[in-house]
């Protein structure tokens, strides 16, 4: 089921049977693989274009049943964690009618908000799935063109926290782009104690 609060955006939507929330159209990246880059906001036939960032009690109208779904996932084409306050209030709520909730994020929220937020993420959140996309800095840099200096260090360092507070932490990286050793970064996954993914070029949602 896919529901909105108005025709020309779509704040909540379904793929396969978990719900996703698209809260945000800013980013800490501008990674050049990324669709909204290439000037495509759709992820299979939904459009992600926001004409606003929806507020805490707009999110939650877009949610029919959290316990309806295998998880509830932030994640459009921003970064949730820039928007905290709203995320934390919305999983709350998700938390509070017996939904699992997921926030896909670049591990950079301790970082933006120079601060260490995972404390407060682990009182709602059940799982992370981290955007490592790269073994080092450099080719880090290459393709995710980061706006925040260190932003590398500190997805790491988010990586190697996050276990400490949230039982399931996955960093993931993209196969298909030019000097990305998905060998190495799933080396660099079990030195920091977390699970690994690989994504696929082009593959969304």
């Amino acid at each position: 089921m896919l529901i909105q609060t108005a025709p020309t955006q779509t704040i909540a939507y379904v793929i396969r049977n978990s719900l996703y929330l698209s809260i945000t159209d800013r980013c800490t990246l501008q990674c050049a693989f990324c669709p909204k880059i290439q000037g495509v906001k759709k992820v299979h036939d939904f459009d992600l274009t926001l004409d606003h960032r929806p507020e805490v009690e707009e999110i939650i109208q877009s949610i029919d049943d959290p316990k309806a779904y295998d998880e509830v996932v932030f994640c459009g084409y921003g970064e949730p964690t820039l928007r905290l306050k709203v995320l934390l209030d919305v999983a709350h709520y998700i938390k509070g009618k017996g939904g699992r909730v997921r926030v896909n994020t670049d591990g950079l929220a301790n970082h933006f908000h120079k601060r260490n937020v995972l404390p407060e993420l682990a009182q709602c959140v059940d799982a992370l799935s981290v955007s490592m996309n790269a073994q080092n800095e450099t080719v880090y840099d290459q393709h995710c063109l980061p706006q925040l200096r260190g932003s590398f260090d500190a997805m790491i360092g988010f990586l190697r926290m996050a276990p400490e507070y949230i039982s399931s932490v996955t960093a993931t990286a993209i196969n298909g782009l030019d000097g990305v050793d998905m060998e190495a970064c799933e080396r660099l996954a079990m030195e920091l104690c977390v699970n690994f993914r690989y994504r696929e070029l082009d593959v969304v949602g």
